[in-house]
């Protein structure tokens, strides 16, 4: 057994019967999915909820429990939390993920997990050489969804595979969201470009190249407001990739092959209940395939929740975190000398 394993497991011993999480930060992405998946868990108890206001804390604890708090240092300070879920802004995600680890706290964070591959690799050391448990919520992939396509694939529905494209787009922001702020990693790309790029990786595997990638700056702002990406495997299946917000809103990726394609809509974000549809297509065959409906939400909550207890290793989640971190920066490298 590794030291690891053996910290970890101490650590369970540990927790209560109900994990006793805290909340960094009143973010919409909190509000709407994570904080409801997580009341909605019998093992979690939502025990404090910190925001740099105290009436945003206060009206978040009147909806999910806990106590409110003034400023996220206050957080580190309360006694009997287990864990830590951090939604805020991209690039604060470092400094507190590593402060929470360092007051002992299991942690589930907002992707992206930092701004860097070499701050995501300290992180994800940090985090198992002290025997605690570090997440990054790209919740999509908790979805049962991609797995039944990747199994449709499998079978030889479309033949071999040829191609991926993935699109994730949403309308302009008003004057103000924090999207356009650079200085807290403002921008599509990071906040939410990264799905279809994930997707790639989900089903093209872990050796993708960046071939080019541009990203358009709009000129009242000082982030990325678009681009596009082409990956490629080593033996030369590409992935086309498409991110902004300045567009109509959608997201989703197809699989193109010898004898036909894949399609999959609300790829990213499907409510609760929806029931996906996979759409087949062939030269002489259309087929429409209505799929289970899952919370990916209520999926990674849980994943989260088992592996503080022990019962479940989130080290492959670990190890696709650090690809992407390596891939995502390999991308602004490239799309930087091309920016338009």
């Amino acid at each position: 057994m590794s030291v690891d394993t053996r910290a970890q497991e101490t650590r369970a011993q540990e927790t209560r019967d109900r994990l006793r999480i805290g909340v960094m930060g009143c973010a919409d992405i909190a509000w709407r999915r994570t904080l409801p998946a997580m009341a909605g868990n019998p093992a979690v108890e939502i025990a404090a909820i910190a925001s740099r206001s105290k009436s945003s804390a206060v009206e978040f604890t009147d909806r999910f429990g806990g106590v409110p708090l003034e400023g996220y240092e206050s957080l580190l300070d309360q006694d009997g939390l287990d864990a830590l879920y951090i939604p805020l802004p991209g690039l604060l995600h470092a400094e507190w993920v590593e402060r929470a680890l360092r007051a002992g706290k299991h942690v589930l964070v907002e992707k992206p997990m930092t701004g860097s591959h070499a701050e995501t690799v300290r992180l994800v050391e940090l985090a198992r050489a002290s025997g605690l448990v570090l997440l990054e919520n790209y919740m999509f992939l908790h979805h049962s969804q991609h797995e039944a396509v990747r199994r449709t694939l499998a079978d030889g529905a479309i033949g071999e595979l040829r191609g991926f494209s993935s699109t994730f787009t949403i309308p302009p922001k008003p004057a103000g969201d924090i999207r356009y702020q650079s200085e807290v990693g403002g921008g599509p790309f990071l906040d939410f470009g990264g799905y279809p790029v994930r997707a790639a990786q989900y089903f093209l595997g872990s050796e993708l190249r960046v071939v080019g990638a541009v990203f358009r700056h709009h000129e009242e702002h000082r982030v990325a407001m678009s681009g596009s990406v082409l990956l490629c495997t080593p033996d030369g299946i590409p992935a086309q990739l498409t991110f902004g917000m300045e567009h109509s809103y959608g997201n989703s990726y197809s699989l193109s092959a010898s004898t036909g394609r894949l399609t999959l809509d609300r790829a990213f974000t499907p409510p609760p209940t929806y029931q996906p549809v996979l759409r087949i297509e062939r030269q002489d065959h259309s087929e429409e395939r209505t799929l289970p409906a899952d919370d990916q939400f209520a999926n990674i909550v849980d994943t989260f929740v088992q592996a503080v207890l022990g019962e479940r290793c989130v080290r492959e989640h670990q190890e696709g975190t650090l690809r992407q971190a390596a891939l995502i920066q390999q991308i602004q490298r490239v799309a930087y000398h091309t920016a338009i």
